[in-house]
């Protein structure tokens, strides 16, 4: 009887672990494509990530390089002070978007030019993302709201 109780323990403990190891590797497996790693231009311009890496990519917009093609296509450059990257994409840019603008883009960096899928400015004239504002913070161009 009691070798029968400590089995019993045994098989409940095996099967907990078990459930434990196939669950975590589901949720590996789910997010495996929902995890994003932020570059500024710099760290892409140094190390430049392979053409199928999903990353984010954030900036300003450099003042003269917004160019609108026919359709939705859109060519900007985004900048952190100390290196460039130029950026397509097609679709509907936010209503805040515009040159000198904080931005994230989130896409692939294919042939020298990141391919943007998807794009976030701003809400507002004082908001800047914490991962840009680190990022021109690291390059000495970063101003805080009402300094000149």
């Amino acid at each position: 009887m009691k070798n029968l109780k400590k089995q019993r323990r045994i098989q409940i403990i095996a099967l907990a672990a078990m459930a434990l190891v196939v669950s975590t590797a589901l949720i590996g497996y789910a997010m495996r494509d929902g995890i994003n790693f932020f570059r500024s231009p710099s760290q892409v311009m140094a190390e430049p990530p392979v053409a199928s890496e999903m990353f984010r990519l954030g900036g300003l917009v450099e003042e003269g390089s917004l160019v609108r093609d026919q359709g939705e296509v859109v060519h900007f450059v985004v900048t952190d002070g100390g290196a460039s990257v130029p950026v397509r994409y097609k679709g509907v840019l936010p209503d805040l978007f515009g040159e000198n603008q904080g931005m994230i883009g989130t896409g692939r960096y294919v042939n020298g030019v990141f391919e943007a899928s998807e794009i976030l400015a701003k809400h507002d004239e004082t908001y800047m993302p914490k991962e840009v504002m680190d990022a021109l913070k690291e390059q000495g161009v970063y101003k805080a709201p009402g300094e000149s």
